[in-house]
């Protein structure tokens, strides 16, 4: 009679189900009376964790070597922005998980970063834009890239000398990012480039400086 009590006391205990994370349910797919078995379909419910929530994303294979190096030095910070949103609407978080191998149909892998996500800006099953910051250089030397033109003696800008003539200068650009490059070596801070009409220039010609427009500069300073 005990063993018939304990054994009718752990079925009770089975009458009750308990989820495994702390989330938010969707829509009851079955209701009340209705007759369940274990690993049937449809689920009873789904529920989906909220806070902390992570976003999946994948990156080109060519960026993995510069992503775990990084990676090493510390966290890197990770930014989800939603369709639509505005810059004070972009949730933070950091990259926690790369995956274990690269995806050899799309050539990129697969990695996974964590946001707290308190005040809900984000949502399970949401697209959003994805950046990672793998680290910040100071004092750098940035030029709009059309500045920058490629010939036989490798890389080269115009700069406009105070006496407004043009000179050609040998530049070595250490990356490109959008509209702008990163210039390494042959510009100092301050000094003005030449980004329209570079094919009509040649060293010592006079340089006219035009109107800026949103389109188009005449002319651009290079800033740290």
């Amino acid at each position: 009679d005990k063993a018939a009590v304990e054994n009718a006391r752990l079925q009770l205990q089975y009458t009750r189900i308990y989820s495994p994370v702390t989330g938010r349910t969707g829509n009851l797919a079955v209701k009340l009376g209705n007759i369940v078995k274990a690993n049937e379909v449809p689920a009873l419910v789904n529920i989906n964790q909220i806070a902390p929530i992570y976003v999946t994303f994948s990156v080109p294979e060519q960026q993995l070597t510069e992503v775990k190096r990084y990676m090493q030095k510390g966290t890197l910070r990770v930014v989800a922005t939603r369709q639509g949103a505005k810059a004070e609407d972009q949730a933070q978080g950091k990259l926690t998980f790369i995956d274990n191998a690269v995806d050899a149909t799309t050539g990129t892998i697969k990695m996974k970063a964590e946001f707290l996500n308190a005040d809900r800006k984000l949502w399970p099953g949401q697209f959003v834009d994805v950046s990672v910051t793998l680290t910040t250089e100071a004092n750098a030397i940035v030029v709009p890239s059309q500045a920058v033109q490629t010939g036989q003696q490798g890389q080269y800008v115009f700069v406009i000398s105070p006496d407004m003539t043009a000179d050609m200068r040998t530049v070595s650009v250490l990356r490109t990012v959008g509209s702008e490059s990163v210039v390494q070596t042959g510009l100092k801070a301050g000094e003005r480039v030449v980004v329209d009409g570079m094919l009509r220039l040649t060293k010592g010609a006079r340089v006219e400086i035009k109107q800026a427009t949103d389109q188009a500069q005449a002319a651009a300073i290079a800033a740290d």
